[in-house]
């Protein structure tokens, strides 16, 4: 009977020990075959391995987040994991505060930054409000770390948010009228012809769902983010980088079929001022969860680029993911 007493509470002592640690993390290899228009470019065929790692743990009302990515073994040697995101979250009062190393999220017109950062928000009498300082600058001022104050609110079903930067203004406002999601965000820096901005619809008709986006940019000014409008960021999986001045336009339609979800983008990119300078993509995005936990991707693009003879291609995908 000792033993059994001794057993049941060396259990649920252990069990407590671990009640606010929870491991997370997804793997997935790809198989890419890219079928290139001319004959002067040579086809490939490509497969890569990457996972991710996800730790967190709680203390009361504080949290400890800590991501690790680029578990990649593409190169057959494998590489050792990127701390991605290491922050505390906790607060004082009505305070909350985040402290770390962390990523500022992926934008349709900028790429994410990771930098060390420190963040206090709090509710004032239906207003969010949040100060963040952090460490270094990023594309010339546009996105500064340092010295950001933000404000929040939903008025009347209008969901709104002005950020003031020390180089910067930004506003982004959003709401669904009729069954249509309408956002529009701007980023206007202090320094001449650059500003962006971004539009977006969404809604959905007979289960098909739409999309319609654009990204503008001044003559001064780079698209560079990362989204259902294409991926500009200046590092891994980027699909153009586009010249100051240019902007986008995208479509996507998706729907169900056959128990797969399917997606459907049309992206532009225009030449602005240089002739023969346009960009465009079709893509088509499969997905298929499977009975073994796994998910299944498949997805087909073809690229036409009007300033290079040898950058049109046409890309198959095959990627197996699974989550945990």
């Amino acid at each position: 009977m000792k033993k059994l007493i001794a057993a049941a509470v060396a259990t649920s002592v252990s069990a407590m020990a671990f009640a606010d640690l929870s491991i997370t993390g997804s793997l997935k290899t790809n198989y890419t075959h890219k079928d290139y228009e001319t004959t002067n470019q040579n086809d490939s065929d490509n497969f890569s391995t990457e996972g991710d790692l996800k730790i967190k743990g709680k203390s009361g009302d504080s949290t400890v987040v800590m991501n690790f990515g680029n578990i990649d073994a593409s190169s057959g040697n494998g590489n050792s994991p990127v701390a991605e995101d290491v922050y505390v979250t906790t607060k004082i009062g009505d305070v909350n505060i985040k402290m770390g190393d962390y990523d500022n999220g992926n934008n349709p017109y900028r790429a994410s930054t990771r930098a060390q950062r420190a963040n206090l928000s709090t509710t004032l009498g239906g207003f969010t409000v949040s100060y963040t300082n952090g460490n270094g600058t990023a594309n010339g001022g546009s996105d500064y770390q340092d010295d950001e104050v933000a404000v929040s609110t939903t008025l009347g079903g209008v969901k709104a948010k002005y950020v003031k930067k020390d180089s910067a203004d930004a506003f982004v406002v959003s709401t669904s009228v009729g069954g249509i999601n309408v956002s529009y965000t701007s980023d206007t820096p202090d320094a001449a012809n650059k500003d962006r901005t971004v539009a977006e619809l969404s809604t959905e008709m007979s289960g098909v769902g739409i999309k319609l986006g654009q990204i503008k940019a001044e003559t001064g000014a780079t698209i560079s983010g990362d989204s259902w409008m294409g991926d500009y960021e200046t590092s891994g999986g980027k699909e153009f980088t586009p010249l100051a001045g240019q902007d986008v336009t995208a479509v996507e339609l998706s729907t169900s079929l056959a128990g797969n979800a399917v997606k459907f983008r049309n992206i532009n990119v225009d030449g602005y001022a240089s002739a023969g300078k346009d960009w465009s993509m079709n893509k088509v995005i499969v997905t298929r969860p499977l009975a073994s936990g796994a998910t299944l991707e498949v997805t087909y693009k073809d690229i036409n680029d009007d300033a290079s003879t040898t950058t049109d291609v046409e890309v198959l995908d095959i990627e197996l993911a699974v989550k945990f």
